[in-house]
């Protein structure tokens, strides 16, 4: 079996799955079976559930809030999970089932008595900057000692949607074994200050990396739309002009759907994906500067997909599906043998 055919294979099991709980929960079976462990046992989520039910989950404790996209907007607590595409107006092909599927990985995994959330700031930063509160990193286990990748979703740097971009692209990468981190960052305040958040968030890990279980070694940074800004930034510029650490640049920048055209004599592979209909960050844009890092001896995959537009995640069901799988086959060529 091919790579892309496993992932895409794995995306047909969340979305089996996600369609099982929902009827489930229909019909008045207990959805919380295979949600127990050392942490005790966890009623999962589907699609009928609100918004209400997921920021009152006991598995995300005071991090729920987090998992949705908005910071200064209340999401009202009685919309069911089927419609957290409409809080999503940059992105398209939202699939309420794979969001909800990567929100359940979550679950399990805290029932099986494992962290999920971290955060990256301490107290004493988030007192000197209190939009801190709003960041944090959510954990998707790979094989331990596995080499790990950061997810920065999108959302114009005035949300952050990880339910779409985030946690599905996570979990198809922890399915593979691979260890993946999704960020939330601050918004409101631009680019630069969210790319801040990522470079703390990458010295946080690589401090952490034996209490994780992780390798730093050949890591990737994915970013989709705003994401993409980011982790091209610290690609082409390093993580202490950001503000962080003295790292290594990531081994493979993956990036979807962004205008971004900044870059640096010394880049690292890239991976670019757009949809041909993009009318906020055109292919042509994308192209440009595809075009560029190719002249500065860059290596570079690039696709464009027809049919589709902006923030279309994994793209399922449309021309893009399975380039998840094909990043992560590109992301393989620079890894280090063990």
């Amino acid at each position: 079996m091919t790579l892309r055919a496993l992932v895409v294979g794995v995306s047909l099991l969340f979305q089996a799955a996600a369609v099982e709980a929902q009827e489930a929960r229909q019909t008045g079976r207990d959805v919380s079976q295979g949600a127990t462990g050392a942490a005790g046992a966890f009623d999962q989520l589907s699609t009928a559930s609100t918004i209400g039910d997921l920021l009152a989950h006991p598995a995300f404790a005071d991090h729920a809030h987090l998992l949705l996209p908005w910071d200064d907007r209340p999401a009202d607590p009685s919309m069911p999970l089927s419609e957290i595409g409409s809080l999503l107006p940059y992105h398209s092909n939202v699939q309420p089932d794979l969001a909800v599927s990567s929100v359940n990985r979550m679950i399990d995994d805290v029932a099986a008595g494992q962290q999920v959330f971290y955060d990256f700031y301490t107290d004493g930063q988030k007192r000197t900057a209190p939009a801190r509160q709003n960041t944090g990193l959510f954990f998707y286990r790979g094989r331990p000692g596995a080499p790990f990748a950061i997810i920065a979703p999108g959302g114009g740097f005035s949300y952050v949607g990880s339910v779409h971009e985030g946690f599905p692209y996570a979990e198809a990468l922890s399915s593979l074994g691979y260890n993946a981190f999704v960020l939330k960052y601050r918004v409101g305040q631009g680019g630069g200050v969210a790319t801040e958040d990522l470079a703390f968030a990458l010295g946080y890990i690589f401090r952490n990396a034996k209490a994780l279980q992780i390798s730093t070694e050949g890591y990737s940074l994915w970013g989709s739309s705003a994401g993409a800004r980011m982790v091209a930034s610290i690609g082409s510029h390093g993580v202490a002009r950001f503000g962080g650490d003295e790292l290594p640049k990531p081994s493979t920048v993956v990036m979807a759907y962004t205008s971004h055209q900044d870059h640096s004599a010394n880049e690292p592979p890239t991976f670019a994906v757009v949809g041909q209909q993009d009318g906020i960050a055109p292919a042509a844009a994308m192209e440009h500067r595809v075009s560029a890092l190719r002249a500065t001896g860059t290596i570079v995959e690039f696709k464009a997909f027809p049919g589709i537009g902006h923030g279309f995640g994994l793209g399922t069901g449309t021309s893009a599906e399975g380039w998840v799988a094909d990043a992560v086959a590109f992301w393989q060529k620079f890894l280090r043998d063990d």
